[in-house]
């Protein structure tokens, strides 16, 4: 830094650092963090924050923790702000085990925990499914004096609504608002989305007025979930309504709002409508994914349309879009549909080489289409190897399982 004619000076070197951490921009991080060193200074705990930050944001949770420890090695006493670092990254990377220890340790040495800590590890344990535990923590926050806020209420209320625990997550969210908090606009958007998910368009409708009167404008996610939920309940006047009304208001649609147009679309079996919004997405500067053309794919293949499918995976693959398992799903359920059980072998088999695990549903169809072409012995092998690599069978799996047995016995 200093042969670029810059003379030592340790405020700008900690605004350079605070710089390169919010960036991601790792190794220059490093650098200047080493130059401090070598010049006999010793770092303060805030510079310690910068780099445990970036290494999260990064998600290097192996040396944001070996940083955070050789701080406290050398003395330096870790504050709430550095913790919160180290908290957050774990709890964004799942680490829950790692993320309650340094939780617990911070709250034996009598650590400031602030809410945005709090916050964190709710979030983690519902993005894990672990709701009760999330509950868990929000009773510790109660009882070090802290009120849940709208984003507390809304990660448990997401998290019930993630494990179809609607009727839950909506006492809760409603709970909310019995005890003052105003809900912000995810907490709005997961109660719109519990209500359509229930098929009470009267309901979510009356929330998504009284959001907008409390002033609180509806963000693109907002009218995402209300047009899925049209959708999937057969509402397609209501769900073009909505996307009209999106526009209209000049939120923008987002690749996801395409997505879930062009899926409804498919499920109408319109799919010249569906193949239009693609190309209006694209013409509005808005980039499809793998899961906008999935849907296309997954519409084509259920009607038998294997030519239009695989134009489409051309088309992804000339965008260096990477076919995920529900794109191979879909593709082997439509070769099965036809009869094409070789071909739908040969798509399941290449699964792996691109670094795809094959799920219940991809098993399932190759199972059910090798029984009904009588290659009984094929199916059997591979139902024992969908066991054998861990995959629990659902309620089509045992159905196509109890087929299978039954072939088998007949032939005997």
């Amino acid at each position: 830094m200093e042969k670029e004619g810059w003379g030592f000076d340790f405020k700008s070197y900690t605004q350079l650092i605070k710089w390169y951490s919010t960036f991601g921009e790792i190794e220059e991080m490093k650098s200047l963090f080493m130059e401090i060193e070598e010049k006999g200074i010793k770092p303060d705990v805030y510079l310690y924050t910068c780099m445990v930050s970036g290494y999260c944001k990064m998600g290097d949770l192996v040396k944001a923790c070996k940083v955070f420890d050789e701080m406290s090695e050398r003395g330096l006493v870790p504050d709430g702000y550095i913790y919160g670092a180290l908290i957050n990254g774990l709890c964004k990377s799942g680490q829950m085990e790692a993320a309650e220890v340094r939780f617990n340790e911070m709250r034996s040495k009598g650590v400031w925990v602030n809410r945005c800590v709090f916050n964190a590890m709710m979030d983690g344990y519902c993005k894990l499914g672990n709701v009760e535990e999330a509950l868990r923590v929000e009773g510790v926050m109660e009882g070090e004096g802290y009120e849940p806020d709208a984003n507390a209420y809304n990660v448990t209320g997401t998290g019930l609504r993630k494990l179809d625990k609607h009727d839950k997550a909506k006492r809760l969210l409603l709970l909310m608002v019995d005890r003052g908090v105003v809900p912000n606009v995810l907490a709005y958007t997961t109660l719109i989305d519990i209500y359509c998910k229930q098929g009470d368009f009267v309901e979510a409708k009356m929330i998504f007025s009284e959001m907008e009167s409390e002033g609180i404008k509806p963000y693109t996610g907002t009218y995402d979930t209300l047009i899925d939920g049209y959708f999937k309940h057969g509402n397609f006047i209501d769900a073009k309504r909505a996307f009209r009304e999106m526009e209209t208001k000049g939120v923008k649609p987002s690749t996801k709002t395409y997505t879930v147009l062009i899926d409804g679309y498919c499920k109408q079996g319109d799919f010249v409508k569906a193949k239009k919004t693609l190309f209006e997405m694209e013409s509005n500067g808005v980039k499809p994914n793998t899961n906008t053309y999935t849907v296309l794919i997954d519409g084509y293949c259920k009607k038998g349309m294997m030519s239009e499918a695989y134009k489409l995976i051309m088309v992804m693959e000339s965008k260096d879009l990477i076919l995920n398992v529900y794109t191979y799903t879909s593709l082997v359920h439509g070769e099965c549909k036809l009869g094409k059980v070789d071909n739908a072998l040969k798509l399941f088999n290449e699964m792996p080489t691109k670094g795809l695990v094959p799920n219940v549903v991809t098993y399932t169809v190759v199972i059910s289409g090798l029984s009904q072409e009588g290659r009984l012995d094929e199916a059997l092998r591979l139902y024992n190897q969908m066991i054998e690599a861990g995959v629990i069978p659902d309620a089509a799996a045992y159905s196509a399982l109890s087929f299978l047995v039954a072939q088998l016995e007949w032939q005997r």
